[in-house]
């Protein structure tokens, strides 16, 4: 999510992840199995896998972790073929939701994503119905705090990589790229040892929905939370603005 400052919801989930680390290295893990099935084992070959490769280092994932999943993945035997899949629905307000998910029983998880929107007063909608609201870009998302190199130097660092935009934040620096330019901005700020909160190829709202009716937030942080909880889900995107 690019714009309007998401720095303080990266580092919600940053602080969520940290208490449930071996979820989310599951869900990068599955995450590798897919990329390496579909494009091999070597990330310098397989652009895939280099971008699920960089969110795990992103997300504090040991080397050694990434490593044994890439050789599991690309070993023989009797490993779960998983799927992706994709819904788009509707919150309240007519919020735009896309839900990614990687399942192994599409019929298990299309039965928690619809419930999860159901609960929160939300709805599944058909395939694009609100897909053309995002632009598929990469982003990555670099703490202030933790980054000595100055903004004009950050700034041009990206750029002369190949990064679309630059942003600067109260707390944060956003750089937006297009998805086959991610990695090469990646692996430049990562050569100068630039510290990444975030990096990830993401769906970035084009417009910003606010929710000023407490309930229609309260559902919508319900459908959030059910979705958060599924181990088959992803990754959650989404156009609402928190105030």
């Amino acid at each position: 999510m690019s714009g309007h400052s998401k720095f303080s919801n990266i580092k919600h989930k940053k602080e969520k992840n940290d208490a449930a680390k071996g979820k989310v290295f599951t869900i990068i893990g599955r995450e590798i199995a897919v990329a390496v099935k579909e494009g091999g084992p070597d990330p310098a070959n397989n652009f895939k896998l280099a971008t699920v490769i960089a969110k795990a280092k992103a997300n504090n994932m040991p080397n050694d972790t990434i490593e044994r999943g890439i050789k599991k993945a690309a070993g023989e035997g009797g490993s779960v073929n998983y799927e992706q899949v994709t819904y788009e629905g509707y919150g309240p307000s007519g919020i735009a939701v896309i839900v990614e998910a990687l399942t192994d029983n599409k019929n298990r998880t299309a039965a928690n994503v619809r419930s999860a929107f159901t609960k929160g007063s939300g709805s599944i909608g058909t395939q694009g119905c609100v897909s053309f609201m995002f632009d598929k870009k990469g982003q990555i998302i670099i703490d202030k705090e933790e980054c000595d190199m100055q903004a004009d130097d950050l700034m041009m660092l990206a750029l002369d990589t190949g990064a679309e935009d630059f942003a600067e934040e109260d707390d944060s620096f956003e750089i937006v790229t297009d998805p086959d330019d991610f990695q090469a901005v990646y692996d430049a700020l990562q050569e100068s040892s630039i510290p990444m909160a975030s990096a990830e190829i993401t769906m970035i709202p084009q417009t910003y929905v606010t929710l000023t009716d407490e309930n229609d937030i309260k559902q919508f942080n319900r459908t959030l939370d059910l979705l958060d909880d599924d181990d088959d889900v992803q990754a959650v995107y989404h156009n609402w603005e928190e105030a």
